[in-house]
């Protein structure tokens, strides 16, 4: 079975500027790339999403420090939620207990910034081909 390439990617970063080359990046590779400004935007876009099987992230990608709602309260929103998507944290922290806490809230990978967009995509195919429909 070939794994099937993620075409929704929801995309949440306070930095206009990392979110626009981000998006734009992965728009490019094929990706539809719906963004938000910080961790409460995500999350309604995800509420909005959720009665709407084609409008449902295959991949989220979100920062971890932003204002109102941070990547940690995402991934504990999602969690208690029960959203069943792979989630990838992007942050400039680099202490073991931030990493460690973002993979226990069911965070699927991590990247430090700076990082590349090659290693963005790679973490994005990747969480999509680890992930099981209905776990």
């Amino acid at each position: 079975m070939i794994p099937r390439m993620p075409s929704t990617v929801f995309l949440a970063d306070d930095d206009d500027d990392l979110r626009t080359l981000l998006a734009s990046s992965l728009g490019e590779d094929g990706y539809d790339v719906v963004q938000a400004r910080d961790g409460a935007e995500l999350l309604e876009l995800l509420g909005e999403a959720a009665p709407i099987p084609w409008r449902r992230p295959d991949v989220i990608v979100t920062d971890l420090k932003m204002p109102l709602y941070s990547g940690l309260g995402v991934l504990a929103a999602l969690k208690q939620s029960a959203w069943n998507v792979p989630v990838i944290v992007i942050t400039a922290r680099t202490d073991a207990r931030t990493i460690t806490d973002a993979l226990r809230l069911g965070a699927t990978a991590v990247l430090r910034k700076p990082f590349s967009v090659t290693d963005l995509r790679a973490a994005i195919l990747s969480a999509a081909t680890s992930s099981t429909p209905g776990s």
